[in-house]
């Protein structure tokens, strides 16, 4: 066996081990909490929760955040969107593992 050709199967064998560790459920729920865990660290949450206003107030809460997120660096900007992009992603893959789960079940 050549150089070139152990390479690419070590390779490919390492893939092949990691990929049931690494799924898509796995890597949204690392992208989320490590996106979460930036934020926290950038961002004086309390303050920021101290500042917010009444919940159920849709519109006053929609102009804080927009507020929020223009008047924050572009650093705390992009984690912010990571998580959203995280969450939509960890949805998904909630609702496919939950989708296959039951079809599963029904066969």
């Amino acid at each position: 066996m050549n150089t070139i050709k152990s390479t690419v199967m070590r390779r490919v064998h390492v893939i092949r081990t990691l990929r049931p560790l690494v799924s898509d459920f796995s890597a949204a729920i690392m992208l989320f909490l490590v996106g979460l865990y930036g934020i926290g660290h950038e961002v004086w949450v309390a303050k920021v929760v101290a500042n917010m206003p009444p919940l159920f107030d849709i519109a006053a809460m929609t102009k804080f955040m927009v507020a929020a997120f223009l008047n924050t660096e572009f650093f705390v900007q992009t984690l912010m969107i990571a998580v959203v992009l995280a969450g939509i992603w960890l949805a998904r893959a909630v609702g496919t593992a939950l989708a296959d789960s039951l079809t599963q079940a029904r066969a």
